[in-house]
């Protein structure tokens, strides 16, 4: 038995046995009550930050894509583009699920956990190489409108797959949604022969491919979320990585498969051939984008996403106005209007 003087000047006495157990026990000391707040409210405040930062970056990419063109055509490879949008998107989770691993260690998945990443991975591989060809087919804020759709096929997806009830209040905004793309599509079609960013315009091509890029869209985006929450206790950096790694593979099939139908061309197998500054801010932002909107799906849902996706209208209206002088019409508006009130019942 040893006696030990505390601060205090209070005697206390302290056994081997004692000694032991308190040097083996590990002492979790309860935050306070504003330290706690503190913390959520710096939470809070990171989240929002990347709520918006996924606003801009998704609002600003078809005015990139059209910052692009030359001569009417997209001068680089959508899936080159995309290979290393995606390579980008694996090395920054590759380093973050390596700083995790060196404190928690880690465990090979099985093959039947990656296998359903290869679903997804096929879904975003079309619609990211539709998503840069359509653009040659519109204006930029007609994509954007148009774009919205999502929120249509990602709610009745989401209602066959995920079992979520869809209210009679949003069944209104769906079909508000639907009114809108009637009157941005009509109001495209008035404008003949307009075909630059500045004019509001769409094909019937551009029409097609709008429709078949939301329905993929949404299925993707249900189908990530789904499999994302299916394995919440799996870390989202390795679920990213068997993501993009499907990714990589598909879109370096077709990156290989377009180089060879060109082999005649100089520097056909060039990976960076016909890329711009423009290029590289689009890469970048995507990779960026690509993270925020599988953590959105982790930790919140497609219903988040939709709500970005909409809110980027905005930003693509303005930078259209300002970089393209995008000349608006009345169709357009009624559109626009359509698609705010739409926006304001779905999310009430």
């Amino acid at each position: 038995m040893k006696t030990f003087k505390s601060y205090s000047g209070i005697k206390i006495k302290v056994d081997s046995t004692q000694r032991r157990s308190m040097k083996d026990t590990t002492v979790n000391i309860p935050l306070s009550g504003d330290e706690k707040n503190g913390k959520e409210l710096v939470n809070g405040c990171l989240w929002r930050i990347m709520l918006l930062f996924g606003v801009f970056i998704y609002g600003s990419y078809t005015v990139l894509v059209h910052l692009c063109e030359k001569d009417g055509k997209i001068p680089f490879s959508s899936s080159s583009m995309v290979l290393i949008t995606e390579i980008m998107k694996i090395v920054i989770s590759v380093t973050l699920f390596s700083i995790d691993s060196w404190k928690t260690g880690f465990q090979v998945p099985s093959f039947w956990f990656c296998i359903p990443f290869a679903v997804p991975a096929i879904l975003y591989f079309i619609n990211n190489n539709i998503a840069v060809h359509m653009q040659l087919q519109m204006d930029p804020t007609t994509y954007q409108v148009l774009s919205n759709l999502k929120i249509a096929t990602t709610a009745l997806l989401y209602r066959l797959i995920i079992k979520r009830p869809i209210t009679s209040i949003q069944w209104i905004s769906l079909g508000l949604l639907t009114v809108a793309g009637v009157f941005d599509s009509y109001g495209g079609f008035q404008a003949k022969g307009g075909k630059t960013a500045g004019e509001i315009h769409i094909s019937i091509k551009g029409l097609f491919m709008i429709v078949l890029y939301c329905f993929i869209s949404g299925l993707s985006g249900v189908y990530t979320e789904y499999i994302l929450k299916q394995n919440s206790q799996s870390s989202l950096h390795l679920q990213n990585i068997l993501l993009y790694s499907f990714g990589i593979v598909l879109n370096f099939g077709m990156w290989t498969i377009q180089a060879s139908n060109h082999y005649e061309e100089k520097d056909s197998f060039s990976l960076f051939k016909g890329y711009s500054v423009y290029t590289w801010i689009i890469i970048i932002t995507q990779a960026v984008n690509g993270l925020i909107m599988s953590a959105v799906m982790k930790h919140a849902s497609n219903i988040t996403r939709l709500f970005i996706i909409s809110c980027a209208m905005l930003i693509t209206t303005v930078l259209s106005i300002l970089i393209f002088n995008l000349q608006l019409n009345i169709y357009f508006g009624c559109a626009f209007i359509c698609v705010i009130i739409a926006l304001a019942l779905y999310h009430t």
